[in-house]
Formats: structure tokens, sequence, C-alpha cells
């Protein structure tokens, strides 16, 4: 029987269609590739041109290039040793301080052996701040003010310390305070914002020679003051001087700038009309306080209880309190006197003498035959002698007659002279106008409060 063959084959039926499609997707294809490039360039004129970058230009001396210098980073610093701020207390010096810090004195003696060194570390007063860096004993820096504008710097250096004066300038302002008074001088100062010390300023150095601050001042009575106010930094430090003062005294009206001229010759308070507000005698021997006993030739006296003059003015004042002579003069008595207690006498030439009695102490030094100067210390208030209580006894006397001090004449003083007067009125005319914007309203409330 033959063997019958067998075919293998694979078999895949064939679309009828397939020729006329591959033509019609060729013919599709032709029709699109002109669209789709149509669309490409309306695409391309719509985005801005692009500006072509540009090639870097490289040298061609690679050694030409500089090196990256590149810092080395380093810690910062730490401050080295102990800070320490000391404020001055009484009877302190360098030594002691240096002392009570256990830092090295030998450090103290070679600071002190730079230039102009020794007299700004010894010149220190009670509230002095010092601020002190030290390692140990060792010293490494001293810091301390010297002026309201310099501060003293010491640093250690390599082969010992080096000083160095920094300058802090300070801003000035002018401010203005008015006042009335209902009670006293410095109730109504403090109400206006003044500090004490410039009340006393006012009172002590530039009206004194007109007015008795602890007799005459009443009720009404007012100030208007232009003064400077002193910042470092745009930090209020404190006030400076009054440049321009008025006091209305039982209606009547004191007014005094201050003026400095350009050489530096003349400097003081001057009345608008160019007299110096000085006199040759101070209406009040010590700084005002108040009135125990006035000038009465018909005064009991408290401890005799008999009529009996008294020929001078009492000023009460705590034990202590400084006595000032009324003004130049010669010591011609120092010692004591009966019921005068411990009193000193005063010739001023002229035949005018002033006495001062009860004092609980003289000024140091002080003897007959001395020449004083105005506003000097010759003695401190105190109770000796026939006294209720501790105060002043003053007398002014006239060729040997009793005249009440604080209404006797006193001679005028001298004008500015004529060379100075145009820089004076120049000065004088601006510090008045303002002045007149700070009186203006305060005359004008009292004026209304008194309707």
């Amino acid at each position: 029987m033959r063997p019958q063959s067998q075919i293998l084959f694979d078999y895949k039926p064939r679309s009828r269609q397939a020729p006329s499609y591959r033509h019609a997707t060729w013919f599709v294809c032709g029709l699109l590739l002109p669209l789709a490039g149509a669309v490409i360039v309306y695409f391309l004129r719509q985005t801005p041109s692009l500006e072509p970058l540009a090639s870097p230009t490289l040298p061609t001396d690679l050694a030409a290039i500089p090196p990256i210098e590149i810092e080395p980073i380093t810690e910062p610093e730490q401050p080295k040793g102990t800070q320490v701020e000391y404020v001055v207390r009484r009877n302190d010096t360098f030594d002691r301080i240096f002392r009570q810090l256990n830092l090295s004195l030998s450090d103290l003696s070679s600071i002190r052996q730079l230039e102009g060194v020794r007299e700004k570390l010894d010149k220190i007063r009670v509230g002095d701040r010092i601020i002190l860096t030290h390692d140990e004993a060792r010293l490494l820096s001293l810091t301390r003010r010297i002026s309201e504008t310099e501060v003293l710097m010491i640093e250690r250096v390599d082969d010992g310390f080096k000083a160095s004066t920094i300058s802090t300038p300070l801003e000035i302002q002018h401010s203005h305070a008015s006042g009335v008074i209902e009670s006293s001088l410095f109730v109504a100062a403090r109400s206006a914002g003044v500090s004490p010390e410039l009340i006393m300023h006012l009172a002590n150095d530039i009206f004194g020679w007109k007015i008795d601050f602890a007799l005459e001042i009443q009720p009404g009575d007012r100030f208007d003051i232009v003064y400077e106010q002193k910042y470092r930094d745009g930090e209020y430090i404190g006030d400076g001087r009054i440049l321009a003062a008025g006091f209305v005294n039982a209606g009547k009206v004191h007014r005094a700038v201050y003026f400095k001229s350009a050489d530096g010759k003349i400097d003081g308070y001057f009345a608008p009309d160019g007299r110096s507000v000085r006199r040759q005698f101070l209406r009040a021997p010590l700084d005002f306080t108040r009135i125990s006993s006035n000038f009465n030739p018909r005064r009991r006296h408290p401890i005799l209880n008999t009529i009996r003059a008294h020929k001078g003015v009492d000023y009460a004042a705590p034990t202590g309190t400084i006595i000032k002579a009324a003004g130049d003069g010669r010591v011609s008595f120092v010692g004591t006197q009966g019921g005068y207690g411990r009193v000193v006498i005063l010739e001023h030439g002229g035949g005018i003498s002033t006495l001062y009695a009860h004092m609980s102490q003289f000024a140091k030094g002080l003897r007959t035959g001395q020449r004083v100067a105005q506003g000097q210390t010759i003695g401190y208030v105190g109770s000796t002698g026939a006294a209720t209580g501790p105060h002043l006894h003053y007398e002014y006397r006239l060729n040997g007659v009793h005249k009440n001090p604080r209404t006797v004449q006193l001679p005028d003083a001298a004008p500015i002279p004529m060379g100075y007067m145009a820089e004076f009125l120049s000065q004088s005319g601006k510090l008045l106008a303002e002045l007149d914007r700070v009186s203006a309203p305060s005359a004008e409330a009292v004026a209304n409060a008194s309707e």
C-alpha cells in the first residue's frame, strides 16, 4: 500500500481590501503633510523670537585665569575674661577699687605711667561707673567716662597697656517750661516738669542778686524758662544750662539771657539791656530755703523775752547747710562772740560789712585777713550761741549802721563792653523772642485765672 504524503502549511486568509487600503493611506498622508507644515509655520510666527545664546569666550591661556581665593572659616573669637561694672562709692580710690576686686596693683601702676592717664583716673566721683575686664588678677581693659563727651579706654597690648579717648558728642535741643507759684517754687517747678537742680540754678545763679527767694516769693508769681536738654545717641541724659529766663515777682518782670562771646572772654547771664545780673552782693548768703525771722527793730527776743532789735535776717536751714560769702571781701573776724556763737565778719570796702552768726563750724582753713570771693563757702549752718534751732543770722552794715539785707539798694553791675554789644544783641534777640513765645501762653493763663 502506498504511503500517503502529509503536507503542512500555515494558512492566513488574505483580505480582499489590503491593496486598496495601502494606497488610500499613502494618499491621505500626502494630503496632510502640507497642512501640518502650514500649522507649524503659523505657530512659529506667533512665538516671540529668542535671541541666540552667546557662546562663552574662553581664554586661550588657561594660566591667565586668576585662582579663586576661599577665605578659611574661623570660629568667632569669644570674649576673654570677666567683665565687672563698678560704681564708685564714697572715699573710693583706684587703689582701693583694685584691692577690692583682687586686681594686680602692678597693672594699675603701669596704667598710671601712661601719658595723661593718671589725672583722668584719679578724678573720680561718687556714682561714676567703671567697667573692668580681667582674667583672674590680670587686667585686660578698663573703660570710664571722663566727661559728657569723652570716654577713656585702656586696653592690654603685647608690651603693656595703651590708652585712647573715644569721642561721644552730644546733641543739644531747646526745651521750655512755665509755672505759676501757688504754695512754693519747688512745687510749681515739679508741676512744670522742671528738675530741682534747674530751679535752684534759676533762683541762685540768675535772679539771686535781685530777688530773695526765701522771703519775697508769693502766690501768683510765675517763671518761664528756655533751657537745654542733652541727648547722646538719641537718649536723653540730662538738662543743660538755662538759656533765657523770666520771673514775675509781685508784678515786676525780671528777664535774663545767657551770653558767651565768640572769644570766650564774656560768659554769663545778662539783662536785655546788656547789664550783668551779678551784683556786688547776693540777696541771700545761702541757697534759698525759708525765713524764720525777718529784719525787725521791735522784735521780742525768743529766749530773753525782751524787746530787742533784730538787726538782720534769720535763714532757717538744716545743720551743715553751706553758708556763702555775700560778696567779695576780706575776713575781719572769725571766732566766737557771745550770743552770736561762732561768727564770721567780712569787710567789703566802701564802708560795707556783713556778719554771719550761729555757725556749726567754719570753712576749713578760714582765717582773719584772708580774701574771699562772692559765693565762696565760709561756714556751715548751726545753732551755736543764743539760738533756738539751726539757722543763719545774717547782717548787712553800711558805715556801722544796720540795713535790711533784702531791701538795701545794691549798686548796678557794669554793662557789657561796647565791643561785644552787637554780638550780644544778635544772640539775645533770638533767645528773648523764644522766651516771648513761652511766656505769652503762661501770662494769658494767669490773667484768665484771676478773672
